[in-house]
C-alpha cells in the first residue's frame, strides 16, 4: 500500500491543532507519515503535539519566513510515495477517507476531490464555492482556485518547492505546476476535507489577487488572463444585478 506523508503547518495553533490531529489519528488507512512544521509558537501549540509523542512522525520547530517556508520543509521531510497538506484547523472528512482513496490499487499522480466548508463547531455550512470539476488539468485553475488543497493529494515524486516569491496565492502556482507533471488525475467524486472557514483581511485579499494575477499571466498569457478576468467581473456584475449569492 502507498505511504501517505500529511503536512500541517502551524503557528500559535492551540485552539484548532487538535480538531486536526484527531482526524489524522483516527483514519482507517494506517501507511500514514504525520508531519508538523512550527514557526515557534507562542503559545501552547508545540506542547499539544508533542503530548502525542510517536503518533507525529515528525515535528520540526524553527522559524521561517511565511506559510510556504513552511510548507517546504515540509515537503523535504516527507518520505511518503504521496503527500497532502492540512492546514490547522482543517480535517479529513470522516475516518475511512484516506483509505476509500488510497487502497484501491489505482496508481494516479493526483488524488482529488469536494472540500466542505465547517464553522468552529465543526458543523458543515456549504461546499467550498469553486468545486472541482469532473475532469481536473493544469488549464482548470484559469478562473481560479478550484480544488481546494486539503483535498489535493499528489504524488510526492512530482511536487515541486512552493515559489517563495508568493506569500498569499502560492498554493495556485503550485498545484498548477503539480498538474502540468500529471498523467494521471484521479477524481474521488466524494468529499476529502473539511475546510474551517475564516475570512482575510483586505489587505490579504488585495494581494492575493495581484499575486494570482502574476500567477495566471505566467501560466496561462496576458490574453487569456485578461478575458477570464473580464468574464469574473461580468458574472459578478449580473449576480449583483440579479440579486442572486455567488455561492
Amino acid at each position: 500500500m502507498p505511504h501517505i506523508s500529511i503536512i500541517t503547518v502551524t503557528y500559535n495553533a492551540e485552539l484548532l491543532i487538535e480538531r486536526t490531529m484527531r482526524s489524522v489519528f483516527e483514519q482507517t488507512y494506517k501507511h500514514i507519515e504525520y508531519i508538523v512544521v512550527d514557526g515557534m509558537s507562542k503559545d501552547k501549540t508545540v506542547e499539544l503535539v508533542r503530548e502525542h509523542g510517536t503518533r507525529v512522525s515528525r515535528l520540526i520547530v524553527e522559524k521561517d519566513t511565511g506559510i510556504y517556508d513552511a510548507m517546504n520543509k515540509g515537503l523535504l521531510a516527507a518520505t511518503g510515495d504521496y503527500v497532502l497538506f492540512l492546514n490547522a484547523g482543517d480535517e479529513l472528512f470522516a475516518p475511512n477517507t484516506l483509505e476509500n482513496i488510497l487502497n484501491t490499487g489505482s496508481k494516479a499522480d493526483v488524488y482529488y476531490g469536494n472540500t466542505a466548508v465547517v464553522n468552529e463547531q465543526g458543523q458543515i455550512l456549504a461546499d467550498r464555492r469553486l468545486s472541482p470539476p469532473m475532469e481536473l488539468n493544469w488549464r482548470s485553475l484559469q478562473m481560479g482556485m478550484c480544488v481546494s488543497h486539503q483535498s489535493f493529494i499528489a504524488k510526492r515524486s512530482i511536487c515541486p518547492e512552493y515559489n517563495l516569491n508568493y506569500k498569499i496565492s502560492g498554493d495556485i502556482d503550485w498545484t498548477i505546476r503539480v498538474l502540468k507533471q500529471s498523467q494521471v488525475v484521479v477524481n474521488t467524486q466524494n468529499y476529502v476535507s473539511k475546510f474551517l472557514e475564516g475570512g482575510a483581511s483586505a489587505v490579504r485579499r488585495r494581494q492575493g489577487l495581484k499575486e494570482r494575477w502574476q500567477i495566471m499571466v505566467a501560466h496561462y498569457g496576458l490574453f487569456t488572463t485578461v478575458v477570464n478576468h473580464l468574464r469574473i467581473l461580468l458574472r459578478f456584475i449580473w449576480h449583483k444585478v440579479s440579486g442572486k449569492n455567488m455561492t
